[in-house]
């Protein structure tokens, strides 16, 4: 079994360096084969950070199991005799050891991460008792020493595998028990909740904050991919204004960030861009992981208005065509999981 709290694949933050693809073109397919295929080619589209999955290659960001070690002495020498140990499965934005049997944690690696460590430990105990599956809850808020400068926190430990769909026998199943899960999230009263803001890179509000950002990329991609149809997508969104109540939104729905046991869905980790606002983020995960049949099965069961569709195949165009535009600056081949977002997404409008 592989850990579950481990960091984030982070759509949020800056998008490092990673791997070239295996493939540098995509065609997309009606059947949920596609979406095996994508993972396959190592690029999952709205996860385009790099995952670190050796656990032997400990002290990145400064941070190591000794750092950890030392922390827990300092702070909490309940836990002071348990073993450190780091995670199979890694994310970018944090660092994550296991801490005996039950519990994590769970360490930023840089500044910008900061805000969620507060903001998690907070509203995750809230929110957990109203979902039909387990979060990571913070059992203890951590400070600054050792040498370490940021907050940090222990977490219980969840068991299970990361979402794949080689590891999911139904995946129709599986992606109406994930819009279950939305759901029953957005039911949480969202009184006093974050709102959508820097904490949440801007997850939950409007995506024309990344108005300049997407248009850059598309200039960038001129000549690589139809990009008249993309900016039609894209102004669509911005058209598309949410008018409805805040609700609460996960903000990074990937399936890095779900754990699979017996092939169902098991834990919803990493609320790092958590808040209150516009869910039209979490649906991006309609491209990312499914299609064909566990799309639709997932686009019936979750709702929501012609808007909210459009605003969410917005976001997954900005994600997907941020990792493309970095390839051409950097000379890569085009990542086919990206191109597979663009191509569904595009078609996905033509037919709305």
């Amino acid at each position: 079994m592989t850990s579950v709290d481990a960091g984030r694949q982070s759509m949020a933050g800056p998008i490092p360096a990673r791997p070239a693809p295996n493939s540098s073109s995509s065609t997309a397919a009606p059947a949920d084969s596609c979406t095996a295929n994508a993972f396959a080619a190592g690029d999952g589209g709205w996860n385009t950070s790099r995952v670190i999955s050796d656990p032997h290659l400990d002290g990145r960001a400064g941070i190591d199991a000794d750092l950890v070690k030392r922390l827990l002495a300092a702070q909490f020498p309940q836990w002071s005799d348990l073993p450190v140990t780091p995670v199979e499965v890694d994310g970018w934005d944090n660092r994550t050891y296991r801490l005996g049997e039950e519990l994590t944690v769970r360490l930023p690696t840089a500044p910008g991460y900061v805000p969620a460590v507060e903001k998690e430990h907070r509203w995750l105990s809230v929110l957990a008792p109203h979902l039909p599956v387990p979060i990571p809850v913070s059992v203890a808020l951590g400070e600054p020493g050792e040498g370490y400068p940021h907050p940090w926190s222990v977490r219980r430990w969840l068991d299970g595998d990361t979402a794949r769909p080689d590891r999911i026998a139904d995946l129709p199943a599986f992606a109406e028990s994930l819009a279950e899960f939305l759901l029953a999230l957005q039911r949480v009263d969202a009184t006093d909740g974050p709102a959508a803001g820097a904490h949440s890179f801007h997850r939950g509000a409007p995506p024309a904050y990344y108005d300049d950002e997407t248009r850059n990329c598309l200039r960038t991609l001129a000549g690589h991919l139809d990009t008249d149809r993309a900016a039609a997508v894209w102004d669509a969104a911005l058209a598309a204004e949410w008018r409805g109540e805040p609700v609460w939104f996960h903000g990074d729905v990937a399936h890095g960030n779900l754990l699979v046991r017996d092939g169902k869905l098991a834990a919803v980790l990493d609320f790092g861009t958590c808040g209150v606002g516009d869910p039209s983020c979490d649906l991006v995960i309609a491209w990312t992981m499914f299609a064909g049949p566990s799309r639709e099965a997932f686009r019936r069961t979750v709702g929501q208005d012609a808007g909210t569709w459009a605003r969410a195949r917005g976001w997954a165009l900005w994600k997907a065509l941020l990792g493309l535009a970095d390839d051409v600056r950097q000379d890569r081949p085009l990542a086919a999981g990206n191109l597979r977002v663009v191509e569904e997404v595009l078609t996905d409008h033509d037919l709305a």
